[in-house]
């Protein structure tokens, strides 16, 4: 029983981990930027954007490790190939939620700067991977 609920838990988080990031990889690429080279006030939705972030989206993230690595440690998965690919892409959309927060962030503060090219293409390596992870956890077939 209980390793239904840490698997219950785990893919509820997962899931809002990465509805948050597809909503930051979507705030990031329509930011205008602008011309003046100064700052401006952020608008209310980002504002939204950036406090959904850092108090719904974060933690998911890292609830989402926390329960994840219980339920590896549960089934004894560790030695497991599947497993440790599903590792290496989570630890890059850890890494890019981290590059599209602050990119975020900055571009609050100041608008003229442009998102890296390779942030552009976070909504679709977003689901890509989710859809990579998905079928590792469901159908372990490494």
């Amino acid at each position: 029983m209980e390793y239904l609920w840490l698997k219950a838990f785990h893919v509820t988080t997962f899931a809002v981990w990465i509805g948050g990031m597809l909503i930051l990889s979507l705030a990031v690429s329509s930011l205008p930027a602008a011309s003046g080279g100064g700052a401006a006030a952020p608008s209310p939705l980002i504002d939204a954007i950036s406090r959904w972030n850092r108090w719904v989206t974060s933690p998911a993230m890292l609830l989402a490790w926390v329960f994840g690595i219980a339920l590896a440690a549960q089934g004894d998965w560790f030695s497991a190939p599947w497993l440790w690919i599903k590792l290496v892409i989570i630890t890059l959309l850890s890494a890019l939620h981290g590059a599209l927060s602050g990119r975020l962030r900055r571009r609050t503060g100041i608008l003229n700067a442009s998102p890296n090219s390779f942030l552009r293409f976070a909504g679709p390596v977003t689901v890509a991977s989710f859809l990579i992870v998905a079928i590792l956890a469901v159908a372990k077939p490494v």
